[in-house]
C-alpha cells in the first residue's frame, strides 16, 4: 500500500516536472516565433495565398498564439513594474481604446430603435412588405430581413461596448465583502478577478469562438484538432464561402458577422484584463490618492451629477 501511494506521488511530481518543462520550453519559443511571424509577414498575411490564410487560422487559435501573447504581456508587465509611469501610459491606452470603440458602437442602440420605427411605420402604416434603402445603389430587402437584423445592433452593443461599459462602471457588481474590506484589500481582490477570472473567461470563448467563426467563412471546415501539415493539405482545396443563409426564408442573411463579433469580444475582454490588473497594481502600490486617476468616464452634465454611475 506504501508503495503505491509513493508510485502516485511520485507520477505527481513528475507530472508537475514534465508540465513546467512544457510551459517553459513555450516561453522560449515564443520569442523566436514572435520574431519569425514579424520578419515573415506573408506567410500568414498575404490571403492571396490559400495556405496564408490556413497558417492564419491555425495559429490565432493555437498553443504557440497564446504564449507570444503572453510573453508580450510578461515583458510589458516587467517594464511597467520598473518604471511605474510607462503602466499607467499602457492603462491610458487601453482604457481609451475600451472607451472609444464603446462610444462609438453605442450608437447602434439609436438605430435599433429608429429602424424599429421605421419597420413599424412602413408594416401598420404604409403596408409596404419591403424597405429600400440608399442613394444610386438601392438596398431592398424584405421587412422581416429588417427585423430580424435588430439583432445585430443589440449584438454590437453587447460585445463592442463590454469593456466601455466595465471602465465606466456600468456593470452591475454582486458585492459580498468588496465594500466592507480595506482600499488595498479591494485592489488585491480586483488583481486577482482579472488573472483567474477575466483572461481565463476570455480565452476559453476565444479558443472555441475562433474555429467556430472560420467554420462559417471557409470550406474545407477547419477544426482546433487539426494540425498545421493537415490544414496546409486542406489549404489545395480551400475556398471562400461566407455564411449568408437566414433563418427564415426572407430573413437576415450576414448571421456570420455574429461568429466575428464573438471572437472580437473574447479579444476586448483579455485586452481589459490586463489594463484592469495595470490600474489594480498602480492603485495598491500607490495608495489611495491614485484611485481613478486618469480615469476618463463619461459625464452627464451640469446639474445631473445624481444620476452619474447609474446608467
Amino acid at each position: 500500500m506504501q508503495e503505491e501511494s509513493t508510485a502516485s506521488l511520485g507520477s505527481a511530481f513528475g507530472a508537475l516536472w514534465n508540465g513546467l518543462l512544457w510551459t517553459l520550453q513555450n516561453l522560449a519559443e515564443a520569442f523566436l516565433n514572435i520574431g519569425y511571424a514579424i520578419a515573415n509577414p506573408s506567410l500568414w498575411l498575404d490571403w492571396s495565398n490559400k495556405e496564408a490564410v490556413m497558417r492564419f487560422v491555425y495559429y490565432g487559435g493555437s498553443v504557440e498564439f497564446f504564449f507570444a501573447v503572453f510573453v508580450i504581456v510578461l515583458v510589458i508587465t516587467i517594464i511597467g513594474m520598473i518604471r511605474r509611469n510607462f503602466m499607467w501610459g499602457c492603462v491610458r491606452v487601453l482604457e481609451g481604446f475600451a472607451n472609444t470603440v464603446g462610444r462609438f458602437f453605442a450608437w447602434a442602440g439609436l438605430l435599433m430603435v429608429l429602424q424599429q420605427i421605421i419597420i413599424v411605420f412602413m408594416q401598420r402604416i404604409f403596408t409596404r412588405p419591403d424597405i429600400v434603402f440608399g442613394f444610386g445603389v438601392p438596398l431592398q430587402f424584405d421587412i422581416s430581413w429588417y427585423a430580424e437584423e435588430l439583432k445585430l445592433y443589440n449584438a454590437l452593443v453587447v460585445s463592442l461596448c463590454v469593456t466601455y461599459t466595465f471602465v465606466q462602471g456600468g456593470h452591475v457588481r454582486v458585492d459580498l465583502i468588496y465594500s466592507a474590506v480595506r482600499f488595498r484589500t479591494k485592489k488585491v481582490i480586483d488583481m486577482f478577478g482579472s488573472i483567474f477570472f477575466m483572461i481565463p473567461t476570455a480565452v476559453l470563448i476565444w479558443m472555441y469562438g475562433w474555429y467556430f467563426m472560420w467554420r462559417h467563412l471557409i470550406v474545407p471546415k477547419p477544426s482546433a484538432s487539426d494540425t498545421l501539415d493537415r490544414l496546409l493539405l486542406k489549404s489545395r482545396a480551400m475556398r471562400w464561402n461566407v455564411e449568408t443563409i437566414g433563418f427564415s426564408p426572407n430573413g437576415f442573411t450576414a448571421y456570420f458577422i455574429f461568429k466575428i463579433l464573438l471572437v472580437a469580444f473574447a479579444g476586448l475582454v483579455f485586452i481589459h484584463a490586463i489594463a484592469f490588473f495595470y490600474r489594480s497594481y498602480l492603485e495598491f502600490v500607490e495608495g489611495e490618492g491614485s484611485e481613478n486617476k486618469y480615469l476618463d468616464k463619461d459625464s452627464l452634465g451640469e446639474g445631473e451629477e445624481a444620476y452619474e454611475g447609474a446608467h
